[in-house]
């Protein structure tokens, strides 16, 4: 994944608004398995808001020179230590949650690879509202693949994936 710091230039004069037809799939999605897996089908094609906070060397109010912190995305921890890494669908649901952090715009299979080398086992959508959804550990690995999930014609669902690149000059191996 390109550093946190890198953004897109496909989100250049995005203004973190919600996509209300992404809105709607997370409404549903509690109501049973396929509304849920229905749901997190559309996220795949969504532009999300990673949050990131400055961690490291408080340094007071007063510019320092000599100040170090970096950017980090933000992790949840849970009282049994399970981790869950927060993305938002749009700045209002990111800034009524935390007003500080920065978004940076990503798609889903960004986030799950950010959520798997973080050693987190889940992505939680719009943590705070107005409609969370947890995305676990199974499907964040296949997301962090770069795999799509999709609805099948005759029912039920796959992944969608492109093969390595198998052409001369091509990474596959």
């Amino acid at each position: 994944m390109r550093g946190l710091a890198q953004p897109s230039a496909a989100y250049t004069g995005d203004r973190g608004d919600p996509d209300p037809e992404v809105r709607a799939l997370l409404a549903v999605a509690g109501g049973s398995r396929d509304e849920y897996l229905r749901a997190v089908a559309g996220l795949c094609t969504a532009r999300f808001l990673l949050p990131i906070v400055a961690v490291g060397d408080d340094g007071g109010d007063v510019p320092d020179p000599e100040r170090h912190a970096e950017m980090r995305a933000v992790l949840l921890t849970t009282g049994d230590g399970t981790t869950g890494l927060p993305v938002f669908t749009g700045l209002d649901a990111l800034t009524a949650w935390k007003p500080d952090a920065r978004p940076v715009p990503c798609r889903l299979d960004e986030v799950a690879a950010t959520a798997v080398e973080a050693g987190a086992v889940a992505v939680l959508v719009d943590v705070a509202g107005p409609s969370p959804l947890v995305i676990e550990d199974g499907l964040v690995a296949e997301l962090a693949d770069a795999r799509r999930l999709v609805e099948l014609d005759g029912g039920g669902w796959g992944w969608l994936f492109s093969p390595p690149d198998s052409s001369p000059g091509g990474s596959a191996g």
